[in-house]
């Protein structure tokens, strides 16, 4: 991989396709993928992020976040969610999702968690921030 950030909706798919193709070439532990912070949305800490590994998205969501998470599956009927863990100390969940698919149809996936999700609009930045 040569560029490691974009800011447009086939930008963005194109690298993190691109991401998890050197994943699993490199056989590395996992990707991460992170996107700008917008403070109204984000409060304190760094913006959201999404991490893939071994077939399986993981991260960490509100409840109303875990919600429109669900709502968004229905589009990606091949992928579940596997496991959910709410620790009493996080104010949120950390969720898992089994997603078996090609790398075109997780990048896909992962910039439609950005958005449905997380709230960002279709010119929003991320970065691919270890592969």
């Amino acid at each position: 991989m040569t560029r490691f950030e974009a800011d447009t909706p086939r930008e963005r798919r194109k690298l993190f396709a691109d991401a998890v193709s050197a994943h699993r070439d490199r056989g590395s532990a996992f990707l991460t993928i992170e996107a700008e912070r917008l403070d109204d949305l984000d409060g304190e800490g760094p913006g959201p992020w999404i991490q893939f590994a071994d077939q399986t998205f993981n991260m960490d969501v509100t409840e109303a976040e875990l919600d429109r998470l669900k709502t968004l599956l229905s589009e990606f009927p091949e992928f579940r969610i596997d496991k959910l863990e709410s620790p009493e100390e996080a104010e949120g969940t950390n969720v898992r999702i089994t997603a078996r698919s090609d790398a075109n149809r997780l990048a896909g996936f992962a910039d439609r968690v950005f958005q449905a999700v997380y709230g960002r609009d279709e010119a929003y930045r991320a970065w691919v921030t270890a592969v």
